[in-house]
Order: C-alpha cells, then sequence, then structure tokens
C-alpha cells in the first residue's frame, strides 16, 4: 500500500512539474538560508577564534587610560616606565613573558620604494607574548638592545612594500632621519582580531624608539604572556594591585589603566556572532513556514481538481486511510525534495561564501539534517489538513463534482 501510494504521488507531481517547482521552491529557500547562515557564523566564530589566539598565548594587554578601542580616555593617563616592566616581573607571580612596547608611525624608505607604518619599540620577549616567530634572520641581541642600536626585524606586509620578492636581511631601512639595518624577517600571521594587518609593523630594540624616535622613556602599552594553567583571574588581580601601589591611586579612586584578556574578548565576540547567528537562521526559517503554507494551498487546490478521481476511488472500496495517506506522502514528497535540493545549494552557497569571505568553511552535519528534518516535518503538518479533507469527501457528492 505504501508503495502504490508513492507512485501515484510521483505521477501527480511529474503531471504538473511547473507547479510543483514553485511549490517547493520557499522550501529550497529555506532550508538553504538557514544552512547557510548557521554555517558561515561558525565559521565566522572560528575566525575570530583564531584571530584573537593570534595576538598571543594567554596575553594580558595592559593599556594606559580606562576604556580600549575608540574614543578610550588615555590622553590624560600617565604612561608605563621600564621600572613597571621590572616591578610586574619579579611580584606578580605565573608569568611566562612580560614585554614592553611603544608605537610610533613612520614612513619607512628603501631605495626607491616608501611605504607608511608603525615602528614598535620591545625586546625578545615580545616574541613570546605574541606568538611571533622568525621566517628568516635572527632576534636582537642583548649589546643591540641594552645600546639601542639601529637594527629591525620586519614584517611580510613591509618586505613585500620595499623590497618585493627579495630577501630583505642585511639591507638598510631609512626610518626618519636614520638608517636601520633589517637583521630578521616575521613569519606571516595575517589579519588579526581587531582587523588589523598584523604583518604591517616594524620591530626595534625598545632603547633604540626611545631615543631616536619619541624621544621620551614613555612606554605604551605592556603585553604580559601567562603560564599554562596560570588563574587568569589571580593574575589580573596581582597585576592591578601592584600597578594601583605604583601609579599611588588611592582606595575609592578608578583604575588610569586597562587589563584586557584576549581570551575574554573572544569569548565575547564569539557569543555576539553566535546570538546573531542564531537571530539570522531564525528569520531564514519563517521562509521555511511560508513554504509550508504554500505547499497546504497547492495540496488542496489539487484536492478540489481531483475530487471526481478521489470518489472513484472510495466509490470502488479504496480506504478513507489511503486516501489520506496518497496526499499525505505527496506533500512529504515535494517538502523532502525541496529539502534534499536546499541542503545542496546551501553547501554551495558556503563553499564560495566562505572561501570569498576568507573564513573556514565548517561543515556541521547536525544542522544539514536538522534543516531536512524540519523540511520533512512541515510536509506532514501542512499536508495532512488537505490530506485529510480529500480522505473524508462523500464518494457521492465527489462523484458528482464537475
Amino acid at each position: 500500500m505504501l508503495l502504490n501510494a508513492l507512485l501515484l504521488a510521483l505521477r501527480e507531481i511529474r503531471r504538473n512539474l511547473l507547479r510543483s517547482f514553485l511549490t517547493v521552491l520557499g522550501i529550497v529557500i529555506g532550508v538553504a538560508a538557514v544552512i547557510t547562515m548557521v554555517t558561515l557564523g561558525n565559521g565566522a566564530t572560528r575566525m575570530v577564534a583564531d584571530q584573537i589566539a593570534s595576538l598571543g598565548s594567554n596575553l594580558l594587554m595592559v593599556m594606559p587610560g580606562q576604556r580600549l578601542g575608540p574614543g578610550r580616555d588615555s590622553a590624560g593617563a600617565p604612561k608605563f616606565r621600564i621600572a613597571d616592566i621590572e616591578a610586574i616581573r619579579q611580584q606578580v607571580g605565573g608569568l611566562q613573558a612580560v614585554a614592553p612596547v611603544i608605537g610610533s608611525a613612520v614612513t619607512l624608505v628603501a631605495g626607491t620604494q616608501n611605504w607608511s607604518s608603525t615602528v614598535n619599540g620591545t625586546s625578545n620577549e615580545y616574541f613570546t607574548t605574541g606568538n611571533w616567530t622568525l621566517a628568516a634572520g635572527r632576534r636582537f641581541a642583548d649589546d643591540e638592545e641594552q645600546a639601542g642600536k639601529a637594527v629591525c626585524i620586519i614584517g611580510q606586509t613591509v618586505r613585500k612594500e620595499l623590497f618585493g620578492s627579495a630577501s630583505p636581511l642585511g639591507n638598510s631601512i631609512r626610518v626618519k632621519s636614520f638608517d636601520c639595518e633589517v637583521i630578521g624577517l616575521l613569519a606571516a600571521k595575517g589579519q588579526g582580531g581587531m582587523g588589523q594587518d598584523q604583518d604591517d609593523s616594524v620591530l626595534m630594540p625598545l632603547n633604540t624608539v626611545q631615543r631616536r624616535l619619541t624621544g621620551s622613556l614613555d612606554i605604551g602599552s605592556i603585553m604580559v604572556s601567562m603560564r599554562d594553567g596560570a588563574d587568569t583571574a589571580t593574575v589580573v588581580g596581582q597585576l592591578r594591585s601592584l600597578l594601583r601601589e605604583r601609579r599611588k591611586l588611592a582606595e575609592n579612586a578608578d583604575d588610569n589603566f586597562n587589563v584586557m584578556d584576549t581570551k575574554q574578548i573572544a569569548e565575547t565576540l564569539s557569543g555576539t556572532i553566535g546570538t546573531m547567528t542564531a537571530l539570522l537562521g531564525a528569520v531564514a526559517a519563517v521562509s521555511l513556514l511560508v513554504g509550508g503554507i504554500g505547499i497546504m494551498n497547492i495540496m488542496l487546490v489539487s484536492v478540489t481538481e481531483r475530487t471526481r478521481e478521489i470518489g472513484i476511488r472510495l466509490a470502488i472500496g479504496a480506504l478513507e486511510k489511503e486516501v489520506l495517506l496518497q496526499f499525505l506522502i505527496e506533500a512529504v514528497v515535494l517538502s523532502g525534495f525541496g529539502g534534499i535540493v536546499g541542503v545542496v545549494l546551501a553547501l554551495l552557497a558556503c563553499l564560495g561564501l566562505s572561501a570569498l569571505l576568507g573564513m573556514p568553511f565548517l561543515f556541521n552535519p547536525g544542522i544539514n539534517l536538522t534543516a531536512f528534518a524540519f523540511s520533512a516535518a512541515i510536509g506532514v503538518v501542512f499536508g495532512y489538513f488537505p490530506a485529510r479533507r480529500a480522505a473524508r469527501l462523500d464518494p457521492i457528492e465527489a462523484l458528482r463534482h464537475e
């Protein structure tokens, strides 16, 4: 009985191919939209987490001012000093590395090429805190850091803009009024969690930048890398207490510095993206309901068109449940076929958009199966009423129908 009902349903679908196609179009769009939104949302979440993780391992960033980001109020807050760095190393437990950082925007010149970038004065501990590795060359020597020699390590973007594909090692870069020898080349990292190009930078010894570029002993920020297993809350608490003491802040005074935990930022951003993904998925799911209403409408039309056929079947002995099953299977076939096509279109769209947006493609079997099952369930729910109406037709009245 089931096979016969399926064959009858397929025959009726083939009889009106265009109408059947337009009927399942809403299901196709709904399934494809839900899967695409969720898959791209998962890819965006992974991309943000990876970009934040690329900033450094167990990283805390300490900056002057009470707020971070655009409009942060660091203008009136005192900068850090090298003594603060030493105090953090000695008095805060659970730390792996502490790197001072002071940045200066400059125009770099090499031969006939020039490029605007940022020079960061720091120490070799910067490589640990920021998860940096060298593609070529070496780090700063101890005497170069202490004496503030004119040596630098450049990122891949700076190398490409100033030297093309040639090796920059041993060459000089003009930085304002002095020449700087390139001793190292950083391995590529790509875009950072805040959208910046991490490879567009130049590293110099801290003393070099302070003496030759900024003319000040101030330190703009501190990067602190914690050991694996260290309790973040404990480390942050010790760090805040130490800096408040060194900056002579009263008990009721607000901090004039900010400690940023990159893991917390990653979790916050991932949570925000997850919420937006769920919202967009819910909006896309509305089209599935619209598609279900379309199926119910077409099935009602089909029942009206085939009233005499239904009456004949009932008159010659067909059971109500057989007629009910026939129309119900027809609705489920339409919605199920739409679900399959929607899944295929969603996978193709996700592959294309992931490559276009530069985010990872994360195949999620759960959302694909859920979307397909939901589409089949819509066929059952919205196909039941027309099927029941067909099964309950009076054979005599049905035979009189023109």
